[in-house]
């Protein structure tokens, strides 16, 4: 699309976000095909399962409820998340049963949670997306109170502790190997629409601690410069293998990512965003702007988690960025929104308006490589404290959607 077309564009946004109402001209055009998708976490029992040790009658019924207020929502897909910390949310040969289901790891919960998910949400239209943390492995420092039969206490070589947390560690390709393993037997087991990856690769950053990784740089890193660019390098391969090895299983099955929201600052990288803030690049090793460049991934959903204006990481500065970053290639890009800060007194004056949300929809539809949004999580969906995401529905959702392909 050529430059007077977006300029059109970019001026229908604005003056949409000063009446902060009805959507800009191409979204409705957009609307047949849209991803409009939402997170449900696991992970301590952040939205679903409301408290470990449901029956498993119960367990069913509130999933199938959140799949139910997705559809009510005019939301299209659902990413569940089904490995949240190097255990499973269903029978499993290579990891234990989550201890998020019955509150002891490896415990049977009596039911095939992935599967009735996967079922029940095509039986609603929905597509479901399984969404898989790679290498954390524990959110405690204890090896002993993991699952007697867990890989890491099998193989405490694998492990690096960091933050008061357990990760396996990237550089291992043993490591590597093993963890696509675990995650695509479940690729192998359901017809999975996507395999989802979050914004943890190597660890966020910890003040004063070190992720004591030597060993293996020692050993599997003489081809590179410093250690930086191995452990990138390390990243690249997890996700170019695991790409390749998803078309293998079941070709139909898409893989997205979700990184934090911004790449590298322009005060790192000329190619960077107009930003001031942690960088995938450099703090977790992930080089999100290559994965879309090379076309490794299906899609790309940056959790672009702040308000328009904020100085640090300006939302409407970051999603022409990204708009960028994707035009002209094959990987289709989607905005992850914090709804989860909507009404949240603790945030900033801007997400207590109940229209931020709704105009950073406005603002993105002025650039066609956005395709959709997926909104943090099915617990804020539900609540919806002060109609943030009613609001989306009104203005943005008045037809259902199919999310691309």
């Amino acid at each position: 699309m050529g430059r007077p077309t977006r300029r059109a564009f970019a001026l229908a946004a604005m003056s949409m976000l000063a009446m902060g109402s009805a959507p800009a001209p191409g979204e409705r055009r957009r609307a047949v095909t849209q991803m409009r998708g939402m997170w449900l976490a696991t992970v301590t029992n952040r939205d679903w399962p409301s408290r470990p040790g449901l029956t498993a009658a119960q367990q069913r019924s509130e999933l199938t409820d959140l799949l139910d207020l997705a559809v009510r929502n005019r939301l299209n897909t659902v990413m569940l998340q089904v490995r949240p910390t190097a255990d499973a949310l269903w029978p499993s040969p290579h990891e234990p049963w989550s201890q998020v289901l019955t509150g002891t790891q490896g415990a049977d919960p009596g039911w095939d949670p992935l599967g009735t998910a996967v079922a029940e949400a095509h039986a609603r239209g929905l597509q479901l997306h399984a969404w898989f943390n790679p290498y954390r492995i524990a959110l405690h420092a204890d090896p002993s109170k993991l699952a007697a039969s867990h890989p890491a206490r099998r193989h405490p070589d694998w492990v690096v502790t960091f933050g008061g947390k357990l990760y396996y560690n990237p550089g291992l390709p043993q490591v590597r190997a093993f963890v696509q393993d675990a995650m695509l037997d479940a690729v192998e087991k359901y017809p999975v629409d996507a395999v989802h990856f979050d914004d943890y690769f190597y660890p966020y950053p910890v003040p004063g601690q070190t992720f004591d990784d030597a060993a293996a740089y020692d050993a599997h890193g003489g081809a590179f410069p410093h250690r930086a660019a191995w452990r990138r390098d390390n990243i690249d391969r997890l996700v170019r293998e695991t790409a390749a090895r998803i078309k293998e299983i079941r070709p139909d099955t898409q893989f997205g990512i979700s990184p934090f929201g911004v790449w590298r600052n322009a005060s790192s990288d000329p190619r960077g965003s107009d930003t001031q803030a942690l960088q995938s690049y450099d703090d977790m090793h992930a080089d999100t702007r290559k994965w879309v460049r090379e076309g490794w991934i299906d899609y790309i959903c940056p959790q672009l988690y702040w308000h328009i204006g904020f100085t640090a990481a300006d939302y409407a500065k970051l999603v022409p960025w990204w708009a960028e970053v994707a035009r002209g290639t094959r990987t289709r890009l989607y905005v992850g929104e914090a709804l989860y800060r909507a009404g949240d007194p603790a945030q900033a004056a801007a997400w207590q308006d109940a229209a931020e949300l709704s105009r950073h929809l406005t603002l993105a539809a002025g650039h066609p490589q956005v395709r959709g949004h997926v909104f943090f999580a099915a617990k804020d969906v539900a609540a919806d404290r002060i109609g943030a995401m009613a609001r989306v529905v009104a203005d943005h959702y008045e037809q259902p959607a199919k999310p691309p392909r």
